[in-house]
């Protein structure tokens, strides 16, 4: 490593440090942040951040589309150069956050699969037979319920649960801690299957795999196929789309984008009207085959 990739690479650790112990990142996103930053450090014939200028970070864009890599790869690893840049900013050694003028290309966002009313009823609607079945029933109806995601299921102890008073308590990106109701069949599920555990610690994870081990994130993304197939009939159903159901079903009942932000802890509610297209999707949907003036001959 020359003197400058040393230079570089210092500064870099410091802002990982940053997102790790300031900001609370997780050890994936914070590895995520690194990858994108070595990768441009890489790309730079420079000794210090100081000397980057806008063209460089123009370079290097230009350098990832070339090579193939997705619009929203590409944007993500801008994203992050511009939080760094604006971090050396704070801290002195950079005059200006050069790459909050370089455009990263535009996608046309997809909008989230999910599942209908009756798909979801369906899905939920089988007796549990076994232990196993017990906690799938569980982990559904939290996914559906609460509109949790993976992560922070996985992550849930049992003393964030108050079945009491009908509420978790859930710490999602950035650590951020939100309480989000329990709905009654939730509440139900959890019951049976913590009540089939016998006595739990409160610091134990609520779903646990063999030997009280917290369960994986493949293994809950597993058992859902595996459910999703016997019920539905397809191994497409994956935990995020519970969370865009659980979002898009209660926006289209209430109307109210702030308190679906809230439940989903969006830090954006620009994230959350996501789903105000669904539901125009949907409304449209149903005046394409069920008003007079919208069927074709």
């Amino acid at each position: 490593m020359t003197v400058a990739e040393s230079a570089l690479q210092r500064d870099i650790a410091r802002y990982i440090e940053h997102l790790q112990l300031e900001r609370q990142y997780s050890a994936h996103t914070s590895s995520a942040y690194r990858r994108d930053l070595d990768q441009f450090a890489v790309s730079l014939d420079v000794e210090d951040w100081g000397a980057v200028r806008s063209a460089h970070v123009r370079g290097h864009v230009s350098a990832l589309h070339r090579r193939g890599a997705a619009t929203r790869s590409i944007q993500r690893k801008l994203s992050c150069i511009r939080s760094f840049l604006k971090f050396l900013g704070r801290a002195g050694l950079v005059e200006a956050n050069v790459a909050s003028v370089v455009r990263a290309p535009k996608t046309r966002r997809k909008l989230p699969k999910l599942l209908d009313t009756d798909q979801t009823a369906q899905l939920l609607n089988f007796t549990p037979k076994n232990p196993l079945d017990l906690r799938d029933a569980a982990m559904i109806e939290l996914f559906y319920g609460s509109g949790l995601r993976l992560a922070e299921l996985v992550a849930l102890d049992v003393k964030d649960l108050d079945l009491d008073e009908g509420f978790v308590t859930v710490i999602g990106k950035g650590r951020k801690v939100r309480q989000v109701p329990l709905g009654s069949f939730c509440i139900v599920a959890l019951r049976e299957y913590l009540a089939q555990r016998g006595r739990v610690d409160p610091s134990a994870p609520v779903f646990a795999a063999r030997g009280d081990t917290r369960i994986s994130r493949r293994t809950v993304q597993q058992r859902l196929r595996i459910l999703s197939r016997r019920q539905l009939g397809t191994n497409a159903v994956h935990p995020h789309m519970l969370r865009h159901s659980f979002a898009s079903h209660l926006l289209e009942s209430s109307g109210d984008l702030r308190a679906v932000q809230e439940l989903l802890g969006h830090t954006d509610i620009a994230t959350t009207q996501i789903y105000t297209h669904l539901d125009f999707q949907h409304l449209a949907k149903v005046y394409d085959t069920s008003h007079p003036r919208a069927k074709r001959s």
